[in-house]
């Protein structure tokens, strides 16, 4: 395997645990109406966030591959948006998950901006 396709499959590995650790995360949210409105848009962006970055992978041109990375960059911001809610808001008890999440979905952004930044079609 290269170094390449190495990198490709952790952070496959890396945005699928991140979905997962939400979908927990969420599921001891203290119970009120707010909380199930913001569960179901972190959950839904957050596994959005490793689905898109599998598609990405596949795309079949560079534009394909762009368009699809743009995507996983805006649900990882989203995720780390409705996390930014939750802590703001009140709703988790565990601040040290939701400051690990935080962290997380930053790295994420992180790694994804610079291959948005690096994949531009037009280079």
């Amino acid at each position: 395997m290269t170094e390449k396709e190495i990198f490709i499959e952790k952070l496959k590995k890396i945005t699928k645990e991140f979905a997962v650790d939400i979908i927990f995360f969420c599921n001891a949210l203290k119970t009120c109406k707010a909380s199930s409105v913001v569960e179901y848009q972190l959950v839904k962006c957050a596994t959005s966030t490793g689905a898109n970055y599998r598609s990405a992978c596949r795309a079949r041109s560079k534009a394909e591959f762009f368009s699809k990375i743009c995507i996983v960059l805006e649900e990882a911001d989203e995720s780390d948006y409705w996390l930014e809610i939750i802590d703001t808001a009140g709703l988790s008890d565990n601040k040290k998950e939701l400051t690990r999440l935080r962290k997380e979905a930053n790295e994420i952004i992180r790694i994804i901006g610079k291959a948005k930044n690096s994949s531009f079609p037009n280079k």
